[in-house]
């Protein structure tokens, strides 16, 4: 890579992390009402998302322990 080109590309990360926070402190700063206010109903939608994508291979694979033992 070019070293010139790689000295920019460091200089524009904090730039970007600047404006990334700025832009979520403006919507923290002007919906907090309605951030808040949908907080308790995502508690409750990510519980049966959680659910599914945390067991989703307990339970599918039935083996019966007395078919292995016989072989």
């Amino acid at each position: 890579m070019n070293p010139i080109k790689h000295s920019s590309l460091q200089r524009s990360w904090p730039i970007a992390i600047a404006v990334v926070s700025l832009v979520l402190l403006y919507f923290w700063d002007q919906h907090r009402g309605h951030i808040l206010g949908v907080l308790p109903y995502l508690i409750i939608l990510i519980c049966p998302l959680m659910h599914f994508f945390m067991h989703r291979g307990h339970g599918h694979h039935h083996h019966d322990r007395r078919d292995d033992d016989q072989h």
